[in-house]
């Protein structure tokens, strides 16, 4: 067990009095009988039944639910119209939810009597030592929906007497097993009953003293509100002066050039092509497998120039893409002459990765599973060993599901070169292997817990590759958002470390309040879940912990502030950026780095990078070569002189060295051209399977 000082003031102190339990607890059987006895008439003492949907109707849950509303009223277990308040509230909910705790001192020996005397008790509390004094959670609750204030009441009811180091150490994963989400059905009510229990937890949290905020960003259909410093940084240029906008339009239209840019620019860029998007339609920012099929598409609209803000690997894809589509002439533009570098394509080119790929062509049918974020050089080099297909972070697991699928099982993956993609990869197949048939086959159809123990045996990984803006978002941050951000909505990228992908990943199987997969993916989710806010109609306040790139703000910025205009919605939303304190600088910190030249201070990251060794990594030092700056002297040179050598210099990267006769560029493409086809007809290639079987072994003396 991993401890923490926590303060038993409800405000932060560094005073300490306890320590923090991470590790997780079952809930006391007592405690889910009584439960199961609320919800579905049993007597508390019978055997639990299994099947809990055959003992009551979905009718009579809902009918013992409003009854609960009502003697929580009588319980004294429900809050007063005059106690409602913003702080109390509980996001993510189709009607209005309140919670409040409060924390009373109890004698030891009024403890143990009432124990044994209260119905749905649970033994063992804890407490001890001979201490007189202990201290318990008295939970109250309200809802302007009955149903939900019956939930309200059965969760305040049964949890109200623990104590706080027992109450956050619960999972709610036990709202499964009492068999709510079956009782409900499809109600949006057994999502309200996770929302409630989070919110609950996070006060207890705050009771502790744990309260620690990261800075964030509060989005309404008219106003952005930064909160932090690092907030402010992010939030400067999403409304860019109209004159930088109309010269940049005036430039693309007069030379005919398309933009395709990633998620993660920096906000000044993103901020600039996202409003010049509304008169010049070939801008566009998206993920990087997107990147090269938008610039396909304006090409054939007659751009014949394109300008790629992203690493190196994706203007290289966007030319490969091009050329092979038959768009030759188009002229493709990197933002640096120097080469625009990342730590996971890098780690693909290593000694290391050579000897995994050794060790893959050894092996009989063996499939290379290689990430997109790599450059042509990596593919070529390593189709030539072994067959390989390309994935992204949003298709790898059904890329790999397929695959196996197809050979009957005969295969054995080794993807690369995401350590920690491969890793979480392993750990959902691992989850996915304790589960049903059922449950498998809605992720895949042709798959049941057998084969995937079989492949669980034969799937390899990488194991010293990161990309270092995910690799910061690691137990310090997974720590302070299970802390801080209890009820909020977690989404994180699938190259983000373990701690932080299990806790997205129990966010997302419990109450569908998280989600992991690509840039793509996690914009979808909240726009998702902000969509269906604005149909409630309530003014409600969401909350979402991006664990990403913090350039992916302005994308999130204009989607939520078109969702809401268009509805006229009340509907706030948070997004909040979990950065490391030390990572970031401000004008008005105490003793702030001294600059030179009498320079202030700008709010934002420090060393441009937004990293700390206990927070989050928010921003891409490689990324941020797509400066501004950058495209706008590209496009003046273009401007003046299409023709002028010195734009040689900012072509893709060209290689000179060839496989078997062939380029890089053309072996490289290969795995691509497999995934695609994937994409497109959601069957692997007959090539790629037959290459598998038939594929000669390297033998290595």
């Amino acid at each position: 067990t991993v401890a923490k000082k926590y303060s038993s003031s409800s405000s932060s102190s560094s005073s300490v009095s306890e320590e923090l339990p991470l590790s997780k607890s079952a809930i006391p059987v007592e405690t889910v009988k009584a439960l199961k006895a609320d919800l579905f008439g049993q007597q508390v003492g019978n055997p639990i039944v299994d099947d809990v949907g055959k003992l009551s109707s979905q009718a009579d849950v809902l009918r013992r639910l409003v009854e609960m509303s009502k003697t929580g009223e009588r319980d004294g277990l429900s809050l007063k119209e005059e106690e409602l308040s913003d702080e109390k509230r509980v996001p993510g909910c189709a009607a209005r939810v309140w919670i409040d705790v409060k924390a009373v001192e109890v004698a030891a020996e009024e403890e143990e009597e009432g124990r044994e005397g209260r119905e749905g008790g649970r033994k063992g509390a804890g407490g001890g030592g001979g201490e007189k004094f202990q201290r318990k959670l008295q939970f109250r609750g309200h809802s302007d929906s009955s149903i939900t204030k019956g939930l309200c009441t059965l969760l305040c009811r049964r949890f109200s007497g623990f104590t706080p180091e027992e109450f956050v150490s619960f999972d709610e994963s036990f709202l499964k097993d009492i068999g709510i989400s079956s009782a409900l059905g499809g109600s949006h009510h057994r999502y309200g009953l996770f929302s409630i229990f989070e919110s609950m937890k996070k006060q207890v949290y705050n009771l502790m003293g744990k309260r620690e905020h990261f800075p964030s960003l509060v989005i309404t259909k008219d106003d952005l509100i930064p909160k932090g410093s690092y907030a402010e940084s992010q939030a400067t240029y999403l409304k860019p002066k109209a004159e930088v906008v109309d010269s940049l339009v005036a430039l693309l239209k007069r030379n005919k050039v398309g933009v395709v840019a990633h998620f993660y620019m920096d906000p000044e860029v993103q901020g600039v092509l996202s409003s010049a998007q509304g008169d010049w339609p070939h801008v566009y920012i998206s993920d990087s497998l997107v990147m090269a099929d938008r610039a396909v598409e304006m090409a054939k609209q007659g751009c014949d120039k394109i300008c790629v803000l992203g690493v190196d690997f994706m203007s290289e894809n966007v030319r490969a893409t091009l050329d092979h589509q038959g768009y030759t002439g188009v002229q493709v533009f990197r933002m640096d002459t120097d080469l625009i570098g990342c730590t996971l394509a890098e780690a693909a080119e290593s000694e290391g990765y050579d000897k995994y790929l050794e060790q893959a062509a050894r092996q009989e049918n063996s499939l290379h599973v290689v990430y997109i974020n790599t450059s042509l050089k990596t593919k070529a080099i390593a189709h030539s060993q072994v067959p390989t297909i390309t994935c992204t972070s949003s298709n790898v697991v059904q890329t790999i599901l397929q695959s196996t699928s197809q050979m009957n099982g005969d295969v054995d993956v080794f993807y690369g070169p995401d350590s920690y993609m491969g890793a979480n990869i392993q750990e959902m197949l691992l989850q996915l292997s304790k589960t049903s048939d059922e449950e498998v086959k809605k992720i895949h159809p042709d798959h049941d817990i057998e084969s995937i123990r079989r492949l669980l045996e034969r799937f390899h990984y990488f194991r010293s590759g990161i990309c270092l803006v995910h690799d910061m978002f690691g137990s310090e941050v997974a720590r302070s958002i299970k802390e801080n951000y209890a009820d909020a909505f977690l989404t994180a990228h699938f190259e983000v470390p373990g701690e932080m992908f299990r806790l997205a990943l129990h966010a997302s199987h419990n109450g569908d309040r998280g989600v992991i997969g690509s840039t793509k993916n996690i914009l979808d989710f909240i726009v998702g879940k902000v969509e269906e806010a604005t149909s409630h109609g309530l003014g409600d306040k969401l909350q979402f912990v991006l664990g990403t790139e913090s350039g992916m703000i302005t994308s999130v910025v204009n989607a939520v502030q078109s969702c809401l205009q268009a509805t006229e919605s009340e509907v706030s939303v948070e997004i909040v950026f979990p950065v490391g304190k030390e990572a970031i600088v401000s004008d008005g910190q105490v003793q702030p780095p001294e600059m030179p030249f009498g320079l202030n201070i700008i709010p934002g990251a420090a060393s441009g990078e937004g990293c700390g060794i206990d927070g989050g990594c928010a921003s891409c030092p490689y990324m941020k070569m797509n400066s501004l700056d950058a495209l706008m002297t590209i496009l003046t040179t273009v401007d003046q002189n299409s023709s002028n050598p010195l734009l040689e210099e900012f072509a893709p990267r060209k290689y000179e060295e060839s496989i078997a006769g062939q380029s890089f560029a053309q072996v490289g493409t290969v795995p691509i051209l497999h995934m695609r086809h994937f994409q497109q007809n959601k069957s692997i290639s007959e090539e790629l399977l037959d290459d598998i079987r038939t594929r000669k072994k390297y033998w290595y003396q």
